[in-house]
């Protein structure tokens, strides 16, 4: 979330680039500051009855060490009523203070200046473009090709659980094992340190993140234990470092992290949702960065290159994408989407997401750092990205490779899949 300090001193500032994610901040960041101020009202008035309290204890403790234990007890009679309005005025504090952060939690984080204004992802402003698209003697969309070949089965995982929930056969499986394995190899070398969090998280670690209230919708809710199944592995791995003080020396801070990831999806349909397009259970690996203001856009340019490398060696043709205001999300300062090009589909699908979130998850984490001459403490910068979805790279691999002879495995992949073709058995 943004902090007080920028809401008051860069007010203009907040109001304006809010804009360009259409969201119109004026009224909201005036009753804020309305409320900022009622805060510091009351606990200027609460401190002053606490420094009266204090006055009249210590004079309590002369009078009686005096022997005027009368006077003792009137000036006791004095305390009562001091702690009395004491707590009156704490209980307004607190709930101006609700208001207050009720508020502030409502408002985006601010664009970075570069993010170009628009509505939708229509308007978003490609970049860079690469590879090349194949040109195919047959066009099977892969829910056409997973049935043919056996190796992804959407009937089975609607009887065990429901839609979205499919089940990888045989040679399906073992190709998406050897992505994941592939993914984490790469960023492996990249300097990524490999964790494996827990699948589920509590509110603080989703309101952590940003997921918490803004898409508590999207989210599968584990209602006995009110815990949440995780969206994406940035989740759990960003709130390692939830009220944590880092030092100079903890930079720079490089995680990665395979997980299943749950997402409701509520609303989606239509042809473009279709077989691997869209689930409410997917595999991916993410790639998550912890870093100092000052060097968070080099990180964010470093993921970048990451993510368009390991297109590159899986041979897909693919485009990178700069989010315009109405597209990019909540929590994000800054984003590039990655598509590849389905030459079955004739689209171009979103395999993964890069952003820099800057302070604003930061600052609801509390996440902090010290410099080696200065005890005064910072807020640190926290980036993540796809590095990759497995569902739509699965759809593209296999409808980009279909030959009258079977699926061609990527070269990059064959060591890992032990095969160099799925073909029909």
């Amino acid at each position: 979330m943004l902090t007080l300090k920028t809401i008051r001193d860069e007010k203009e500032k907040v109001i304006s680039r809010l804009k360009i994610k259409n969201f119109n901040a004026e009224d909201i960041v005036e009753d804020i500051i309305r409320l900022d101020d009622q805060r510091k009202e009351l606990q200027f008035a609460k401190d002053n009855l606490q420094n009266k309290l204090n006055e009249i204890s210590k004079e309590i403790g002369k009078l009686f060490s005096q022997g005027l234990k009368q006077e003792a007890e009137n000036a006791k009679g004095q305390t009562t009523e001091v702690k009395e309005k004491i707590k009156t005025i704490e209980t307004d504090l607190s709930a101006t203070e609700k208001q207050l952060n009720e508020l502030i939690v409502q408002l985006p984080n601010l664009p970075h200046e570069s993010v170009p204004p628009g509505k939708g992802e229509n308007d978003n402003v490609i970049v860079k473009e690469g590879g090349k698209i194949p040109e195919l003697s047959i066009k099977k969309p892969h829910w056409d090709l997973i049935k043919e070949y056996n190796i992804i089965d959407f009937e089975l995982g609607i009887k065990i659980t429901g839609a979205g929930f499919p089940v990888y056969i045989g040679k399906g499986a073992k190709l998406q094992r050897a992505l994941i394995s592939f993914f984490l190899d790469e960023a492996e070398k990249s300097g990524y340190t490999e964790i494996l969090p827990p699948l589920m998280v509590n509110e603080d670690s989703g309101f952590g993140t940003g997921q918490l209230p803004d898409k508590e919708g999207q989210m599968y809710h584990v209602t006995g234990d009110n815990f949440y199944l995780i969206p994406t592995a940035e989740v759990p791995v960003t709130n390692l470092y939830r009220d944590v003080v880092l030092t100079e020396k903890d930079f720079p801070i490089k995680n990665m992290a395979y997980s299943a990831c749950f997402r409701r999806e509520a609303g989606s349909w239509g042809a473009h949702v279709r077989g691997l397009n869209r689930l409410h259970q997917f595999d991916k690996v993410e790639i998550v960065q912890i870093r100092k203001p000052e060097d968070s856009y080099n990180a964010l340019e470093e993921m970048k290159n990451h993510v368009e490398q390991i297109l590159i060696k899986l041979n897909l043709p693919y485009r990178i994408l700069k989010l315009c205001g109405g597209d990019i999300s909540f929590t994000s300062a800054l984003t590039f989407d990655f598509e590849v090009f389905s030459a079955a589909q004739e689209r171009w699908l979103e395999v993964s997401s890069v952003s820099n979130f800057e302070d604003f998850q930061t600052n609801r984490l509390k996440l902090r750092y010290k410099t080696d001459n200065d005890k005064k403490t910072r807020l640190a910068h926290s980036l993540n990205g796809s590095a990759l979805a497995l569902p739509r790279i699965m759809a593209a691999i296999m409808e980009n490779n279909q030959t009258p002879d079977g699926i061609l495995i990527p070269e990059i992949l064959r060591e890992y899949t032990k095969f160099d073709i799925i073909s029909k058995q």
